[in-house]
């Protein structure tokens, strides 16, 4: 078990991340491709994934198991930064920084090829490293990229909505089931026992597509704290759909009441507000709602004794007046157990 000791100052500084972190998706997704479990969500995902790669997963294997720690320095203090920016963090990641980590890899530090090099503290072979994971974040995490996002945002709605209504308290007892809040700590499934006290830092709560079963947390406790924590899904990742073309009405394609319950979602709402929005009684919103959700244009999320509806980029784009790619249809949903990423 971890528990996250929480003062005042550390509930003060709660915050979330903005969106998806892309180097934490590409790492993490890189467990899910090596991983057999989760067919029914996974199973495509990494059919077409393997087809798109060559060497990097040779290459990544080195320094990133199939399950447990891998080293802090892949996954920097997110910024508003994109992937390139990120992996420039990782280019400029110290010798000292890079013996140490790696040498706290399960099988010991590597002893032979380019990842030895890079134990032994030689940041030239970092170059090497940041084009195996652009190469690899290409063909398995950028082409889903919109996918990944949609669900990242219907969690964070969810989370503000728990903020608004009852404070940082609120938002920790809203997490996934593998966390539970006992103020002022935070209890997560891990796989070893660990004391994490934020000492007044704060805490990062990054919700992440890849991310399965049990959270995530930086081995370092001297880093900026972060928890990674999975988001709630059974879906499949789809490819992101082609550029839109603009010249489609809305209102002709779903027609002129569902349009209007698709713009009354807005950044969410529960099904009583979106009534309210589109004036329309209860029933017709929790009806219109169920089409566009089995459409692929919301998602829909449990928060306390409602539910909470959050647009998907098919969705969006369409009230943009685009004509995206329909979502393949949904697979079976079948829970999926997994391993940490990381301890």
């Amino acid at each position: 078990m971890l528990r996250i000791h929480f003062t005042g100052e550390d509930l003060a500084r709660l915050r979330m991340a903005p969106g998806p972190d892309t180097l934490w998706e590409t790492i993490l997704s890189f467990h899910r491709l090596r991983d057999r479990r989760g067919a029914s969500v996974f199973g495509e995902w990494r059919q077409e994934t393997r087809g798109r790669l060559s060497g990097e997963t040779r290459l990544l294997s080195a320094i990133v198991p199939c399950r447990g720690y891998f080293p802090d320095f892949l996954t920097p203090p997110r910024g508003p930064h994109s992937l390139e920016a990120g992996l420039e963090r990782i280019r400029e990641t110290g010798p000292e920084r890079l013996h140490a980590e790696l040498s706290r890899l399960p099988a010991g530090r590597p002893t032979t090829g380019w990842a030895a090099s890079l134990a032994d503290g030689c940041t030239a072979q970092l170059g090497r490293l940041a084009d195996a994971l652009t190469a690899y974040h290409q063909a398995a995490v950028s082409p889903y990229w919109a996918h990944i996002q949609t669900r990242v945002d219907a969690d964070r709605a969810a989370r503000g909505r728990a903020l608004l209504d009852g404070g940082a308290g609120e938002l920790l007892a809203s997490l996934p089931p593998m966390l539970r809040w006992r103020a002022p700590v935070l209890e997560a499934d891990y796989p070893v026992d660990r004391e994490l006290h934020l000492d007044g830092r704060g805490l990062l709560l990054q919700p992440s597509f890849f991310c399965r079963r049990t959270p995530v947390a930086l081995q370092d406790p001297k880093l900026p704290p972060v928890l990674v924590y999975p988001v709630t899904h059974t879906q499949a990742p789809y490819e992101s759909p082609p550029g839109p073309d603009r010249g489609t009405s809305l209102g002709r394609l779903v027609g002129h009441t569902r349009s209007s319950v698709l713009q009354s979602i807005g950044n969410g709402c529960t099904t009583s507000e979106l009534a309210r929005r589109a004036g329309v009684s209860l029933a017709s919103a929790s009806q219109h709602a169920g089409v566009l959700r089995d459409a692929g244009l919301l998602v829909t999320l449990r928060h306390g004794n409602s539910v909470l509806h959050t647009l998907t980029p098919l969705g969006s784009a369409l009230l943009c007046g685009g004509t995206p790619r329909v979502p393949r249809p949904r697979q079976s949903s079948i829970p999926e157990r997994s391993t940490p990423a990381t301890m």
